[in-house]
């Protein structure tokens, strides 16, 4: 089953973001790897094309668990997580109807 991970930064954290970005990305490549991530990316303030360095402000990232402790336990380990990048995590079951 597909789980929703949304992590919300807390406040200030753009450095911290930084500093572990790479290895955020390569936990999620563990995911690809597996075929099991649907989707993933950062969530911006504002509309724009450049939104670096302060317009983030949080983490969508849907992949597949087979359960959500799984998946809870996944998102309590990601580098963005450990670092303090995020203040606050949600994990909800999700189901994609489309496309």
């Amino acid at each position: 089953m597909y789980y929703l991970i949304y992590g919300e930064d807390a406040a200030d954290s753009f450095e911290k973001r930084r500093s572990v970005a790479h290895a955020h990305l390569q936990y999620l490549a563990t995911l690809q790897q597996q075929n099991r991530l649907l989707l993933a990316g950062p969530l911006y303030q504002q509309d724009t094309d450049e939104p670096y360095p302060f317009a983030v402000n949080g983490s969508l990232i849907i992949a597949d668990f087979s359960n959500i402790d799984l998946a809870k336990a996944w998102a309590a380990a990601d580098p963005y997580t450990t670092a303090g990048v995020f203040a606050k995590i949600t994990v909800s079951p999700f189901k994609k109807v489309l496309p």
